[in-house]
């Protein structure tokens, strides 16, 4: 049974124009989904996806506590003037990226 990507629709976008800090949010994205597949958050945040999308990365979460759980610690870790949330959306689900 393959995975519902349907379910990782909390959406917040970022923009940094520093690429260890979107790292650095791939791996609080990870973190921040405690249940469920917590890959599936940082999907389509490759290095070719953020030049593409003009140094943005957007992440998908099941919950918006998970959401809100992500930007707590990205705060709390990240120098505020290396990142800026550009957007979040409640609607716009993760898709199944190519290998």
């Amino acid at each position: 049974m393959g995975l519902d990507y349907t379910l990782y629709r909390f959406s917040v976008t970022i923009h940094s124009n520093d690429l260890a800090v979107v790292g650095c949010l791939r791996a609080l994205s990870q973190y921040s989904q405690k249940t469920g597949n917590n890959r599936i958050p940082w999907g389509a945040t490759k290095d070719a996806d953020w030049r593409r999308d003009h140094y943005r990365v957007t992440f998908r979460f099941s919950t918006t506590e998970y959401r809100q759980a992500f930007l707590l610690e990205a705060n709390r870790l990240l120098p505020e003037a290396t990142w800026e949330v550009v957007g979040t959306r409640d609607d716009d689900p993760a898709s199944p990226q190519a290998r």
